[in-house]
Order: C-alpha cells, then sequence, then structure tokens
C-alpha cells in the first residue's frame, strides 16, 4: 500500500495512491466507493405495505436480496440526479454558438473593463 497524499485540485473528497484515484465519502455516487469501502452506514426509511410487495418481488425477480435493490436502486437515482445538475445539455445549434463566442470572444464592455482595472489597484496594494 503506497502512501496517501491530496493533490490541491481534488479537494478534500479524494486522495492518490501510487497511480491511481482513492475517492471518499464527499463523492458517494463514485464506483470507488461502492467497490471498496465496507458498508456500515445504515438508511431507514418507512414505506407503505404495497410499495414494500414491489420493492421485494422486483428484488426476487433479480435474484437479490431487498437490501442490495435498494441499495443499488438508490445508487442509479442518485448518479442519474447528479448527471442531470452537472451535464448542460444543449441543441447542435447553440453548441455552434458556444463554440463560436470561445473562440471569437466579444470584446469587454466598458464597465469589465473599469472593473478589472480597478481589481488590479486594490490587489496591487
Amino acid at each position: 500500500m503506497g502512501s496517501l497524499r491530496r493533490p490541491s485540485f481534488l479537494g478534500r473528497q479524494a486522495f492518490v495512491r501510487e497511480d491511481r484515484f482513492v475517492l471518499y465519502a464527499g463523492m458517494p455516487y463514485s464506483e470507488t466507493m461502492s467497490h471498496t469501502a465496507s458498508r456500515t452506514s445504515r438508511l431507514e426509511a418507512r414505506i407503505s405495505p404495497h410499495v414494500l410487495a414491489l420493492v421485494r418481488r422486483a428484488a426476487e425477480i433479480q435474484g437479490r436480496s431487498v437490501s442490495d435493490f435498494v441499495v443499488t436502486a438508490a445508487q442509479d437515482a442518485a448518479r442519474k440526479a447528479v448527471a442531470e445538475f452537472q451535464v448542460i445539455r444543449l441543441s447542435a445549434r447553440a453548441q455552434e454558438q458556444f463554440a463560436a463566442l470561445l473562440l471569437n470572444p466579444p470584446k469587454p464592455k466598458a464597465a469589465l473593463a473599469r472593473a478589472f482595472r480597478r481589481r488590479r489597484l486594490l490587489i496591487s496594494e
């Protein structure tokens, strides 16, 4: 087992062990967490009897325990929610406009130029 170090760009949630990333609790939707960490946290929920029967049936169909089924379903839903929040989807036209603005940005307005000059003066002092 190699030494752990935390690169500054990764924040508190990750460390690098030798040449691979090891992710920790700050990123619950990580594949690494589900395979390397033992399950020590609990989650409880109250559900109606007909929902419990449905969950039991679905777990049985997949040949899994109810607990494993629920954890996997929650993990899948969490990944989907995070991906929907983090990913910006653009139409083809909007992608072209975005790329064009990145490649040929408009000239800064006078107010922005003043703000940058003011910032430079404040920081240089």
